[in-house]
């Protein structure tokens, strides 16, 4: 009775077993199930698209998505940099670089090829709207003021930080070293922003290779890009000698883009791609092979091995991703109705406007105090030629031969010299005896415009006081008094250069004075809808350039009846 009371127990002992046995696989089956790998969900998401991509008429559909269109064409578009040393760099008809060999590995896990398209900063995120590129693989940080505009890769596949470069006797160690000074950006870079709150002036370019160019030559004192792109120009022994990095900021990382719309199945893939190249090493092994920095790749792989990240959603896992750079600006008071109006005119015209000058505290900052340095501009350079004619006018007639010789000569040079160049030499100058600042670029300016433009009226005076002596030959009429007539007989000319003052002032910019026109190239330099920005300019100066005109006929009426 005991052996069979013992041979029952060991029966429900084992029966148990079994039972917890199945239990613990069904378990972790489910378990597993639910923790989806990348390397599965990512085969079961290309494959349904293939087979989508091959169902007759599927092809010939216009509003099918990317992945699908992929692969009904068989290659997928990256949009790249080709002037970006170690990252995309094209020489003849080979491409190189870190983005570029990422699109290569992309094109093979997807079984298609890759099509390249060259793309800036600012062309980048149009072109994924416009449909002419499929991703965007260039150096594109991820920050809150771009996540509208495109739809972002995660986890991204490098990252960096904006980097000042300048001469190493230089003396700048911070921010408050930038105020007032000119430096070097290009379009669209997403730390531009931020200098202009710095009060610095910027002086854009659409490629980053220009930079070092430019600083060699001393067009800039200054350049500001991501230290992945200084990091070739340092290993050459000429720039390291001359140039330094003055500090860095705005540490951001690296998103492929894709467009928001059509995009979903497309961003889905290269999420689960880009965890798996992490966690494989491949874009490690590609970073390495072009030689860049590789640190942050070396701690992604770390953190893609992780269980709690290597899942099929480990992308939305906020302790396994990266959050984008906050660079998100203020918003106006009135941000919404400025949103209202485009939304108007968009709807009412078909035009698509943008007006980022009044959304955002910074550019509403910029163009309020852009219009009023323009406005004291023109007043400056009116009033400045107006003195200059009457000077020069004067000195060009009086009786002294020598005189009157070295003021004709130096109105000969200042008609001769370009308008430009005589601003910038103006600038030079007076930043001989000036510190510089906003105010020395605006005063320079004035005197350069008024200097220019004066001249020219100034001659005019001059040849008629001796018109004028020539007629009153004899006659006993002060010379205050033929002065006078001179400047009615050359009221047509004196209004014109007033005129051509008043038009020529936005090549203060050129000195980074802060007017209008350099207000906008900084407010277009971190925001969108340059071409409504820049017809507002147009309108502006038209509007000044009308009321000056109205001004100086009035002003010759004056002139003309006073002395008639």
């Amino acid at each position: 009775m005991s052996k069979l009371l013992k041979k029952i127990e060991i029966r429900m002992r084992d029966k148990w077993r079994f039972l917890l046995l199945v239990a613990g696989l069904f378990f972790t089956g489910g378990a597993t199930a639910l923790a989806e790998t990348p390397d599965a969900a990512l085969d079961r998401l290309l494959g349904d698209a293939r087979l989508e991509a091959e169902t007759p008429g599927t092809c010939e559909k216009p509003d099918n998505d990317r992945l699908v269109r992929i692969f009904c064409e068989g290659s997928i578009r990256a949009g790249i940099r080709e002037k970006y040393p170690l990252f995309g760099t094209l020489e003849g008809d080979e491409r190189f670089g870190y983005g570029v060999d990422v699109a290569r590995a992309i094109a093979l896990r997807l079984g298609v090829e890759p099509a390249f398209t060259r793309v800036k900063a600012a062309t980048r995120i149009p072109l994924l709207d416009e449909d002419k590129i499929d991703v965007v693989l260039a150096t594109m940080g991820h920050n809150t003021q771009r996540d509208s505009q495109a739809r972002f890769i995660r986890p991204h596949y490098y990252q960096s930080e904006t980097v000042l470069i300048g001469p190493k006797e230089l003396q700048v160690a911070g921010w408050k070293d930038i105020a007032g000074r000119s430096i070097c950006v290009t379009i669209g870079n997403g730390s531009n922003a931020q200098m202009i709150s710095h009060q610095a002036r910027l002086m854009l370019f659409e490629e980053a290779t220009v930079l070092p160019v430019r600083l060699a030559d001393e067009t800039c004192m200054l350049a500001a890009q991501d230290n992945s792109f200084f990091a070739s120009y340092f290993t050459d022994e000429d720039f390291a000698r001359r140039f330094e990095t003055k500090f860095g900021f705005a540490q951001v990382p690296w998103g492929m883009g894709v467009a928001n719309t059509g995009s979903d199945r497309l961003a889905q893939a290269l999420d689960l791609m880009s965890q798996i190249f992490h966690r494989t090493g491949v874009f490690l092994e590609i970073g390495r092979k072009n030689s860049i920095a590789t640190g942050f790749l070396e701690h992604q792989q770390e953190v893609w091995t992780r269980p709690e990240c290597n899942t099929a959603d480990g992308n939305s896992n906020v302790e396994c991703v990266l959050p984008p750079l906050d660079a998100a600006l203020e918003p106006t008071s009135f941000v919404h109705r400025v949103v209202a109006a485009e939304k108007w005119m968009s709807e009412k015209t078909g035009l698509s406007v943008s007006l980022p000058m009044f959304k955002t505290v910074p550019a509403w900052t910029l163009f309020q105090s852009g219009i009023l340095n323009s406005l004291y501009l023109v007043v400056g350079a009116l009033g400045a030629t107006l003195f200059f004619a009457l000077l020069l006018g004067a000195l060009q007639s009086t009786e002294n031969a020598f005189v009157q010789w070295i003021f004709k000569v130096l109105t000969v040079i200042l008609q001769s010299s370009p308008v430009v160049l005589t601003v910038v030499i103006a600038a030079a100058l007076a930043q001989e005896f000036f510190s510089y600042s906003s105010m020395v670029a605006i005063g320079a300016a004035i005197v350069a415009l008024g200097l220019m433009n004066g001249s020219n009226a100034g001659q005019a005076i001059g040849e008629a006081m001796h018109t004028l002596h020539a007629e009153n030959a004899g006659k006993d009429v002060a010379e205050t008094e033929l002065f006078g007539r001179a400047v009615s007989r050359s009221a047509t000319q004196i209004v014109s250069f007033l005129i051509n003052a008043a038009k020529g002032t936005p090549v203060a910019a050129f000195i980074g004075a802060p007017e209008l026109l350099s207000a906008l190239t900084d407010i277009t330099s971190f925001a969108s809808g340059r071409a409504t920005t820049y017809t507002m300019l147009l309108l502006f100066y038209v509007l000044v350039v009308m009321i000056v005109v109205w001004l100086c006929g009035r002003l010759r009426g004056v002139l003309e009846r006073r002395h008639a």
